[in-house]
């Protein structure tokens, strides 16, 4: 009896000590990423994912608004605080690298050369003198969101083909009151939103240019090509009247309460969108220019392991990239988010190709272009302001187009002159 009790104690004790052990050996990191909701539902569900299968790591995440995230970040790491793996815009990379707030990635854990076969192609731009800083676990491309209750009243069969359908159905949507003010735009428009993407990416390739050359040093869109790529899209208002650039302040807002019948936005607007109720909408690739080309934009969001990481911290994060740069939470992304799969084995399988809401995005990968950003909000200034001054000062579009290429031009000579 007294043996028996012995060993129970033992047993007991030595219980206790490997919980003790366990726990003395756990480890916290911090993630974080800006506020998005269907981004943060994403993250929890990969953090239970990941925590269940790694008892010893905890993972913290932290969001801040959009508008504040890069001050905080900038702020917090040399500092020796905030986050062991950090969500940064790929178009940040350079001026994460020179302000010492990310570190390579391993080469043991994330091999180059394997990185270069299973990824998409455009996530190269992340590989820093043969070394990869970041890895993102989703991308983005555009598509043409449509609302289908709208469609079906003004009589329009599907989504437009071509820029010239385009233009034909926005007419057949769009609404005035008495006064001939718009109450219902039929395609959403906004420099601010997604459409600088567009014009440069899609619409100026379209009509036979190539917005940028040497790698995106020099602006190429001063061009015939460029000019008609701006004609188009400021007819859409001035000529055609089947957008305001105003509506509803912003253009996912517009569609959003269904007074827009369509909307070109990124593939992560669907988690947002599924969720309004009684919005009927479909999704469709984007037109294509008078010759047929078709062309796209594409971005993404990368995750990279901080300066501020070191020793057990480094050893989790680097597990904890591991994790969200698999398959499995590619997948999961997908279908919480509504991002694209980083890797071509996830998304071009033959469900989520034909999927009809990623599907479209999906697609449009294979003729997307990746803007190499020196500065992207300010670049995206220039052609907001691009299209204000013939707007609001009634400049001609040659000469707006022309001051746009000259002050984009300065953006890129004075962020490679350093």
């Amino acid at each position: 009896m007294i043996k028996s009790l012995r060993m129970t104690v033992l047993a007991g004790l030595a219980s206790s000590a490997a919980v003790f052990a366990t726990a003395s050996n756990a480890v916290e990191i911090e993630y974080w990423q800006y506020f998005f909701d269907a981004r943060v539902t994403a993250m929890e569900q990969l953090i239970e994912n990941f925590e269940a299968a790694n008892p010893d790591i905890t993972v913290k995440m932290t969001t801040f608004p959009y508008a504040d995230y890069r001050t905080k970040v900038a702020a917090a790491i040399p500092a020796g605080e905030g986050p062991d793996v950090v969500q940064l815009f790929y178009g940040w990379l350079t001026d994460y690298i020179d302000a010492e707030l990310i570190q390579p990635l391993p080469e043991a854990e994330f091999p180059a050369a394997d990185i270069d076969a299973s990824f998409f192609p455009m996530v190269q731009a992340m590989k820093v003198d043969g070394q990869y800083y970041a890895l993102p676990t989703a991308v983005r491309s555009l598509a043409l969101f449509y609302n289908e209750r709208l469609f079906e009243e003004a009589g329009i069969d599907g989504p437009p083909a071509t820029l010239d359908e385009l233009v034909e159905d926005a007419k057949k949507l769009t609404k005035k009151d008495g006064a001939g003010n718009i109450t219902q735009v039929g395609l959403t428009t906004g420099m601010t939103a997604q459409d600088h993407h567009w014009f440069r990416e899609v619409l100026i390739r379209q009509f036979g240019g190539e917005p940028y050359k040497d790698n995106y040093r020099t602006v190429n869109y001063n061009t015939e090509a460029g000019l008609k790529a701006l004609q188009y899209y400021a007819d859409l208002e001035k000529t055609h009247e089947v957008t305001s650039s105003g509506f509803m302040d912003e253009p996912q807002a517009a569609f959003k309460a269904g007074r827009a019948g369509m909307h070109i936005d990124g593939s992560f607007r669907i988690g947002s969108l599924a969720d309004i109720r009684g919005l009927k909408w479909g999704v469709a690739e984007l037109p294509v220019g008078p010759d047929g080309t078709a062309s796209n934009y594409s971005s993404y969001w990368v995750n990279a392991i901080t300066t501020k990481s070191e020793g057990e911290a480094r050893d989790a994060a680097v597990k904890f990239m591991q994790y969200v740069t698999s398959d499995e939470a590619m997948q999961v992304w997908l279908e919480v988010v509504g991002e694209l799969p980083a890797k071509p084995s996830v998304g071009m399988t033959d469900e989520n190709a034909n999927d009809p809401l990623f599907g479209p995005f999906i697609r449009g990968l294979e003729n997307a272009h990746t803007t190499i950003f020196a500065n992207e909000s300010a670049q995206r200034q220039v052609l907001v302001d691009m299209v204000a001054r013939t707007d609001i000062q009634g400049m001609p579009l040659e000469e707006s187009l022309a001051q746009a290429a000259e002050d984009e031009q300065k953006i890129l000579d004075e962020y490679y002159a350093d």
